[in-house]
């Protein structure tokens, strides 16, 4: 337990795989997977293997800004969401760095342009590497 980052409710996190840094992201213990928001979601084969490119928004407070991505379908899952509807989702598995210490998650991939941040952090992704401390944010700044 010792070797643990606390972390709160919030925190901004990299994704340095897909070229994003300082991602402000929701961290809910509630949710099992991780979900990340995408525009313009496009599956695609090559070469034998599956893709999946789509946009990116780096920033909440700038959604012009886009960025855009590519990376290799781990799977598609089927997850039912906070307002209890089911969706089929794209799966990417890719790096998640946060308080100097780095590790692969999963992130299905969905729109979550009603919501305040981009990015959902879920028990899974937190690979029992943290504790989260829910009356606290950007612990790790």
């Amino acid at each position: 337990m010792n070797n643990k980052m606390i972390i709160g409710n919030t925190e901004a996190l990299c994704l340095p795989e897909l070229g994003i840094t300082g991602l402000h992201t929701r961290v809910d213990t509630g949710a099992k997977t991780s979900s990340l928001h995408v525009d313009n979601l496009l599956c695609f084969k090559e070469d034998g293997q599956r893709y999946v490119e789509f946009d990116l928004h780096p920033d909440v407070y700038h959604l012009e800004e886009t960025v855009r991505c590519t990376a290799k379908l781990k799977a598609s899952k089927k997850i039912k969401s906070s307002n209890g509807e089911v969706e089929t989702r794209c799966v990417i598995e890719t790096l998640l760095r946060m308080g100097g210490q780095q590790w692969l998650i999963d992130l299905t991939l969905s729109n979550r342009q009603d919501m305040t941040y981009m990015m959902l952090l879920g028990r899974q992704g937190m690979s029992n590497k943290v504790i989260v401390d829910p009356s606290e944010s950007f612990l790790l700044n």
